[in-house]
């Protein structure tokens, strides 16, 4: 037991790490900008790539993860992540950069198929495990706003890469000790469900449609978090004024909208234990949409306070989709299921970088808020068309192993 949540413990490290990683170029675009004489609109797509490994690695990654190791992949999560950060400050022009930002992204790719896998490996209820395993995501978040900031005035750009791929490469190596003596947890506790998740199965058009509604759900659930958390230390810089002049201040306040906002997903991940997961996602989808066009003009404290308020909305969403994923796909490919899931959301996230730098350039991010609050509401018509009771959603995997098999 104690190995197994000492394991735990490596893997919300390890979704801190994934989330912070691909989030240091957003906060280190803010003193980029000036040192290569860009503006915010030019440089930013120099990150798009990065996303598109993000999403497009989560594939092979699943597919090594379930015919390999599990436990092996984590170890090239964190040192290949590391490795390449630290590549990535030796970058002298956007291409040099967009290329390191490219490796971390497959790198980081790992993972999500890989380690909320091992997180639900086991678990008949997934909701709290995975809100945890969230809130440790959405804190990298938070982290890289604020500490990428601090670095970035501290002692420049390039010790933003450094100082986080060394501990990354470090962790890894102590995952490694942690399996090579007999860290055997999460990944190897038996798979199947109880005999009570076994009692029902749904339909196969009704699993089918499930899965198209999770689906696309992911894809554009993908494109309001990466434009919400990519794009809020320029929003708070712009928004607030005076109030955040520098890398460290902007930040900060990202930070403290982040840290507020990562409790929502312990809050989802109880209810979607408790309740149809249909009315939990049109609920925050309706939230998204009404904060995101409260967001349009405000300034100042407001507009920090309601940047929290949707941020709470956007970081809830998140376990919902991997809750469904979790209670219906087999253990023996629910890594591929994962993949599957994630190369939709980050692929989709790749696009939110252009479509940021265009809106921005053209029109400026209140347009953007509105572009995101007509999203939220496409999820909410999605979400209603979700089965209603939450138990025969849990009991699917049974239907799902018959139909790959």
């Amino acid at each position: 037991m104690q190995r197994r949540k000492l394991e735990f413990l490596f893997l919300n490290v390890g979704h801190f790490l994934d989330h912070f990683f691909v989030l240091i170029f957003a906060t280190a675009s803010l003193r980029l900008t000036s040192e290569w004489g860009m503006s915010y609109s030019e440089l930013i797509p120099y990150g798009t790539l990065g996303f598109v490994a993000f999403g497009i690695g989560a594939i092979p990654a699943g597919w090594l993860a379930d015919k390999w190791s599990r436990e092996g992949m984590m170890v090239v999560f964190f040192v290949g992540m590391g490795s390449c950060s630290i590549l990535a400050s030796t970058a002298n022009t956007p291409l040099e950069l967009a290329i390191f930002l490219t490796l971390i992204g497959l790198f980081a790719a790992i993972y999500h198929p890989v380690g909320l896998a091992m997180v639900v490996q086991g678990r008949e209820k997934t909701g709290v495990p995975l809100a945890i395993n969230g809130i440790f995501g959405n804190m990298g978040v938070a982290s890289a706003a604020l500490f990428t900031g601090v670095l970035v005035d501290a002692s420049g750009w390039r010790s933003a890469f450094v100082v986080p791929g060394a501990i990354s490469i470090a962790l890894g190596a102590l995952y490694l000790l942690f399996i090579r003596r007999g860290g055997k947890g999460i990944a190897n506790v038996a798979a199947e469900p109880s005999q009570s998740a076994q009692s029902t199965r749904l339909p196969n058009h009704l699993l089918i449609r499930t899965f198209g509604i999770i689906l696309f759900t992911t894809a554009v659930g993908g494109l309001i978090f990466q434009s919400t958390t990519f794009a809020l230390p320029k929003v708070l810089d712009e928004r607030l004024g005076g109030v955040a002049g520098t890398a460290t201040l902007a930040g900060s306040y990202a930070f403290l909208v982040f840290s507020v906002a990562a409790v929502s997903q312990l809050v989802v991940g109880y209810l979607v234990d408790r309740r149809s997961a249909r009315t939990v996602l049109a609920t925050i989808a309706l939230l998204q949409a009404v904060f995101f066009f409260a967001m349009t003009h405000l300034q100042g404290i407001a507009a920090l306070f309601v940047a929290a308020a949707f941020m709470l909305a956007v970081f809830g969403q998140i376990p919902v989709n991997d809750v469904l994923v979790g209670r219906i796909a087999h253990s023996d490919w629910r890594s591929r299921a994962y993949a599957l899931r994630y190369v939709v959301t980050f692929s989709v996230m790749a696009s939110a970088l252009p479509m940021i730098a265009w809106i921005h350039g053209v029109w400026g991010f209140d347009t953007l808020f509105r572009v995101l609050a007509v999203a939220a509401l496409a999820v909410l018509a999605a979400a209603l068309f979700l089965p209603g009771e939450k138990r025969p959603i849990a009991t699917a995997r049974r239907s799902v192993t018959r139909l790959s098999g």
